[in-house]
């Protein structure tokens, strides 16, 4: 697993994330926006570009507690720079 170690608001629901790795490039989140329950509150989008990195975790997280699993954000970017 690679740790997240910069996050990046872009804009909407874009991201701009790195990984330890060197890998890096930009997620669309707006599916989680639409998930509810415990995401509800993404669909806010000036709360959704509150998004921080939680170096504790390795990964991108939200005031309320919400996050979003590393290896799950890895995975989402398309065509991103491959691993140093």
């Amino acid at each position: 697993m690679q740790d997240v170690v910069e996050v990046k608001h872009v804009q909407g629901y874009l991201l701009e994330l790195a990984f330890e790795d060197g890998k890096r490039g930009v997620v669309d989140l707006a599916k989680y926006a639409s998930l509810g329950g415990v995401f509800e509150s993404l669909r806010n989008p000036s709360y959704f570009g509150r998004a921080y990195l939680n170096r504790d975790l390795g990964t991108v997280c939200w005031p309320d507690g919400q996050d979003i699993a590393p290896e799950t954000l890895y995975d989402m970017i398309p065509g991103g720079a491959e691993p140093r």
